[in-house]
């Protein structure tokens, strides 16, 4: 029988505690959903403690939860995740499946729900050859762009040789999943562009950036010189810009401000990275998981993105300018926001201009007021998530009209959706 007016959200991570930009950007999207044209069925890999943990905020999510069994400890799994290197897939891909997430999966869509979704391409793995209802893939970034750019910035020989070996193989991966799925929902307009260059896509959705106001209240950037970085540090992305920023950008910092310390907020930092800033003496605090990053982030003189390897649209831009905390960000760090260098932020690519951007904040109250206080009047007038969730369920109301329809669908048939072992 089917599983009227459900959506189902098949997500490959289990989206609590919601420490990263993805499930912040997930959740969001989950929360102005409840309660509107569908019930939602939210589906992810958990353990019997994460949900019973977790159970009132995944109330606030869902109407229901499924569970799949998630991988336990494992000391090996890097070891695990390297040997993956030789699949067809990218590695990233290739980690997500396993045999009960993909029957999982498969006996969900079974019940026939209105409409599925499934969150970042990777999750396309755990998808059956044929899907058998309206179908939504939730992209949060051309995830073939960041490897490449990783490519671009990587120093080692073997390490560039196994970036393009990676972005090869995300490219072919994701040419084929877009073109499986009756709506792809896109983050940016410029993330929309490129998919329907490189790929082809048609059908194709763009929901805004938002940013829970409510939550990030505004508060004027503090004297005390306290320049942050807000990111989960497992993330390479993150990892590469803090490296950048640590060696090529600080030390220009505090040659004009000596009084500059830094703190890094976000989960697992490398230790390589914490011992390297300790050895060169620099003032960086790494806080490591915190439940709530506002104490951290609301009155922080200077808020940096120093990105050079990302995708999508960075929701950490937004939060810091709802918070208050002025931003300095290279091109890469806003791409894909429509805000303005000067107004709503300070952007420099460079390290001694990036340095400079930072310093220009750090001695100029009335500088950095100003900017605050016109990014936060900006991000009030334009991006609450509530209307990035109503975009997210136009979307989805739109793959269940193509599907009917029947002419808009790309092909069911062909090779078998399974990674290479």
């Amino acid at each position: 029988m089917a599983d009227s007016s459900t959506l189902l959200f098949v997500s490959p991570r289990f989206l609590f505690p919601v420490d990263s930009g993805g499930k912040i950007r997930t959740t969001q999207i989950l929360r102005g959903l409840k309660g509107g044209a569908f019930r939602i069925k939210l589906a992810s890999p958990a353990t019997p403690e994460q949900i019973n943990s977790h159970r009132g905020a995944i109330e606030t999510v869902c109407d229901e939860f499924i569970g799949w069994p998630a991988a336990g400890p494992d000391a090996m799994r890097g070891l695990s995740r390297l040997r993956h290197l030789f699949s067809d897939w990218p590695l990233p891909v290739r980690s997500d499946w396993s045999g009960p997430a993909a029957q999982a999966v498969a006996q969900l869509l079974a019940a026939g729900p209105s409409v599925a979704v499934f969150d970042f391409v990777h999750s396309a793995v755990l998808t059956p050859a044929f899907l058998p209802c309206p179908s939504v893939l939730f992209t949060h970034n051309v995830e073939a762009e960041i490897f490449q750019r990783h490519v671009g910035v990587a120093r080692n020989p073997l390490v560039r040789w196994i970036w393009q070996s990676q972005a090869r193989k995300m490219l072919a991966f994701e040419a084929l999943t877009l073109q499986r799925f009756d709506v792809v929902v896109a983050v940016s307009e410029r993330d929309a562009q490129a998919f329907a260059q490189l790929y082809g896509v048609r059908n194709l959705a763009v929901i805004p950036t938002g940013v829970d106001l409510e939550y990030f209240s505004f508060r004027a950037p503090d004297t005390d010189d306290n320049v942050v970085f807000c990111g989960s540090m497992d993330w390479l992305a993150n990892q590469e810009a803090m490296n950048f920023f640590l060696d090529e950008v600080w030390d220009h910092v505090v040659a004009d401000v000596p009084t500059a310390r830094m703190t890094v907020i976000g989960r697992a930092p490398p230790q390589a990275l914490v011992q390297r800033a300790r050895r060169r003496g620099a003032r960086w605090t790494f806080t490591g998981f915190v439940e709530d990053v506002r104490p951290h982030l609301e009155g922080a003189t200077v808020s940096v993105i120093p990105m050079r390897v990302a995708g999508g649209t960075r929701l950490k831009v937004y939060e810091a300018m709802a918070a208050g905390a002025p931003v300095v960000s290279t091109g890469i760090g806003v791409e894909g926001l429509p805000v303005r260098n000067g107004v709503h932020f300070l952007q420099a690519d460079e390290p001694a201009a990036f340095a400079g951007a930072v310093v220009s904040l750090l001695k100029d109250r009335a500088l950095r007021s100003l900017i605050a206080a016109e990014a936060r009047r900006y991000v009030e007038s334009r991006f609450s998530y509530l209307a990035a969730a109503q975009a997210f369920q136009s979307a989805c109301l739109r793959a269940v009209d193509l599907w009917h329809e029947g002419g808009s669908r790309a092909p069911r048939s062909g090779r078998p959706y399974l990674p290479s072992r």
